[in-house]
């Protein structure tokens, strides 16, 4: 029995996204996946996906959507989006079941940029080069090679629904106040002690130029050294920051290019990639330097984390369920101190 996922209505940065597609960088394609990996993660494993299954991820926006041929268990988490089901509300960072005739309602994050719709069972996509993850620019994965948009329809092979309690997890956290810790280099050479301490004890935001492919950050101005802001083309990861002539930071994200001819005065540790993204045009940005042994801690620590998630979940219970859990007569005697 397969069920399907109706968009009736949707932001344009509404994409389809799975673990990425490793392996490609050499051919001059980024991996793409989703922007938030652990809430990715986590709303995958909320419905009992694979933590790198396919879901919808939002941009600074939201959607309603129906299902037909079925019902369906999903997940919202990331970005704290108000969320409706026929009206009614439904808590953030838990599972919930859409069935036939009724709509789901996503509006636009009350904070963060970035939220994970993750659909129980098999999200019925032909795979390009090895995943479904959309890679706008070179138009490769999600629906034909673009964002969701009105009256698309997603086919699913649906976990079975069963009798079995949805689940909630703890949020995970949206952090717009901590510093963002990186590492610097590789081309830090390429820039004066002034330009370093300016990235390193100034403040930033980020500018109307943001999208997955990176953050442009407006700020005082990061000055080159003598040899200028021009280098041999080289490889970028995701949380490379670059620094063109102008002298405004750019921090490299899931869908960028693979090679660059701007120096990178540092890199991004990449558990803090999230932290990063959820930040809106004009939200603050400070940085502080780590090791690059402190930074491969944080990553371990951040995977331990994701793979921890299905460990993590607690059922949600009925009123009369709470009322079996707490055994609340447990403990009673009859009058004359027998047990009832």
């Amino acid at each position: 029995m397969s069920v399907t996922l109706v968009v009736l209505a949707c932001g344009t940065s509404t994409t389809v996204q799975d673990g990425g597609r490793p392996g490609y960088l050499r051919f001059g394609l980024s991996g793409s996946g989703p922007i938030d990996r652990l809430a990715h993660a986590a709303a995958n494993a909320l419905v009992g996906n694979p933590i790198d299954a396919p879901a919808i991820e939002f941009g600074l926006g939201g959607g309603r959507f129906r299902v037909e041929g079925g019902p369906l268990r999903l997940a919202l988490a990331g970005a704290p989006c108000p969320v409706t089901l026929d009206g009614d509300p439904i808590a953030h960072h838990r599972s919930f079941v859409l069935r036939e005739g009724a709509e789901l309602r996503i509006e636009r994050p009350r904070a963060g940029v970035f939220a994970t719709l993750a659909l129980a069972g098999v999200v019925t996509l032909a795979p390009a080069m090895g995943s479904v993850s959309l890679h706008r620019r070179a138009i490769l994965g999600g629906l034909d090679g673009r964002p969701l948009r009105e009256g698309d329809r997603l086919g699913l092979a649906p976990s079975s629904i069963g009798g079995e309690a949805d689940r909630a997890v703890e949020p995970v956290a949206i952090d717009r106040d901590q510093p963002i810790r990186v590492v610097l280099g590789p081309q830090q050479d390429r820039f004066t002690t002034r330009g370093i301490e300016t990235l390193l004890d100034s403040g930033f935001t980020v500018s109307n130029q943001a999208d997955r492919m990176g953050y442009q950050l407006d700020g005082p101005r990061i000055e080159h050294g003598e040899t200028g802001f021009d280098i041999v083309s080289d490889g970028t990861v995701a949380g490379s920051i670059q620094v063109p002539g102008s002298g405004r930071p750019i921090v490299l994200l899931a869908d960028r290019q693979t090679t660059g001819g701007y120096p990178k005065i540092a890199t991004v540790a990449s558990a803090d990639l999230r932290h990063l993204a959820q930040r809106r045009p004009g939200d603050a940005v400070r940085f502080v330097s780590v090791s690059l042994e402190e930074a491969v801690r944080l990553a371990r620590q951040r995977a331990a984390e994701i793979a921890a998630l299905p460990t993590l979940l607690a059922p949600i219970l009925d009123a009369a369920d709470r009322l079996r859990v707490a055994n609340l007569a447990g403990d009673a005697v009859d009058a004359l101190g027998g047990e009832d």
